[in-house]
């Protein structure tokens, strides 16, 4: 029983060995394998990144090349482009900038010299940039300038009315006092109604439609025709009839069938502040001396109404004064072209081309001049000897003469006509 129970355990335990032996042969093949793969995944890798690394370097030598091939291509033609330059010659080359200069010097006298060209040209042109400011700051502002005139005149009169008129009529005579009122009350109704019409009455435009009326040129920025006489207004951006300027206190042109209107009130509001001024100087002298002893010590005994009334004369006669020597000018600048047939704006030209013909040893005559007494009744309307009281000394509102299209009738026949009147 012994010998079989040892025999049995080493039977045993040469089995069990075996089993460990091919146990561990299975974990060596195991690794093995397990390593071959890991071995062929690695070689894998590696000659993955070195096919992509040799990749690349083809892709940049071709890339290189590609450039090369270009900027060899871009040199040759320039190369070829210069060889042909140089094959056609310099002279053409010489040729082409001798005429591009000329062309150059050609365009730059072109802009600032011609053959009319003078000095009146030149300060002109200087001035375009504040013409053009002046242009639109009038267009701006003149409702502005209108509510001043009549804010202006207005204080006037309410002066006049509330410190001079029963001043007057407590010390003056009745005949200097109907004086008074009847010439105040007919001067204001002169000034108001003139001033009325001239901002309200057009100046007249030449018509738009094709007419049978002559023209004398093509106006540059209407592009349509200009009768005689016609000129364009920058602030109103049109053409105006027998145009003699843009009068900002108005807001509105003087032309044809406004300028009597323009002329007319700037007569009779010169009239009128000279009258105030003349009638207030004595008021205006106290009232300046009492002034003065404003900021004596003690102060004189004046109430406030009465150094309102001193600073109102003074205001007055301040304001008519400067009024009347400032308009007053105007008015005898535009007498003085009435009686020539002139508008300010043909008064500028008539000269200009009057020093032109004396060069030429011509003589020049202005075609609108019929006489001095003849163009103060072709200004005025005037038919016959009533006319100068009902249509210059009172308001009318009559139209002017002729209607400022054609300008046909020579100055004989006129003033033959006007004479027969």
């Amino acid at each position: 029983m012994g010998v079989r129970k040892g025999g049995r355990s080493d039977i045993v335990k040469k089995v069990s060995g075996i089993r460990k032996i091919h146990r561990l042969k299975k974990r060596n093949k195991n690794k093995i394998i397990n390593n071959k793969i890991a071995a062929g995944d690695e070689g894998r890798a590696n000659g993955d990144e070195h096919k992509r690394s040799i990749h690349i370097k083809v892709c940049c030598r071709r890339g290189m090349q590609g450039r090369t091939r270009l900027f060899s291509c871009a040199m040759r033609l320039f190369l070829r482009c210069f060889r042909l330059g140089q094959r056609r010659g310099r002279s053409k080359l010489l040729k082409r900038a001798g005429e591009l200069w000329s062309y150059g010097k050609l365009c730059a006298k072109s802009l600032f010299y011609n053959s009319l060209t003078n000095s009146d040209v030149i300060i002109d042109s200087l001035f375009e940039p504040i013409y053009w400011l002046v242009d639109h700051v009038t267009r701006w502002f003149g409702v502005a300038f209108v509510c001043l005139v009549i804010v202006l005149t207005s204080s006037i009169v309410l002066i006049v009315y509330i410190c001079l008129l029963p001043l007057i009529l407590d010390t003056y005579s009745p005949a200097w006092i109907i004086w008074h009122v009847c010439y105040g009350h007919w001067n204001l109704l002169m000034i108001v109604f003139h001033y009325y019409k001239a901002a309200r009455t057009s100046p007249g435009c030449p018509p738009q439609m094709k007419t049978d009326s002559p023209s004398v040129s093509i106006c540059k920025k209407c592009i349509a025709p200009k009768p005689p006489r016609t000129h364009h207004c920058s602030i109103c951006n049109r053409c105006i009839l027998k145009m003699d300027h843009h009068c900002p206190w108005l807001n509105n042109c003087v032309g044809h069938f406004n300028h009597r209107y323009f002329f007319s009130f700037c007569l009779f509001m010169t009239m009128g502040c000279l009258y105030c001024s003349i009638s207030s100087r004595d008021m205006f002298i106290d009232a300046y001396n009492a002034v003065e002893t404003y900021y004596q010590t003690p102060p004189p005994p004046f109430t406030f109404k009465e150094r309102v009334f001193h600073k109102c004369i003074i205001y007055l006669w301040v304001l008519c004064s400067s009024v009347a020597l400032a308009l007053g000018g105007l008015t005898l600048w535009h007498a003085m072209l009435i009686s020539r047939g002139e508008t300010s704006i043909e008064r500028h030209i008539n000269r200009k081309e009057k020093h032109r013909l004396e060069k030429k040893g011509k003589v020049f005559r202005n075609i609108f001049h019929y006489g001095r007494m003849n163009n103060w009744k072709v200004f005025f309307g005037v038919e016959t000897r009533s006319h100068w009281l009902t249509r210059v000394l009172l308001p009318s509102a009559h139209p002017p003469y002729g209607d400022g299209l054609t300008w046909t009738h020579s100055p004989t026949a006129t003033r033959r006509t006007l004479l027969a009147i």
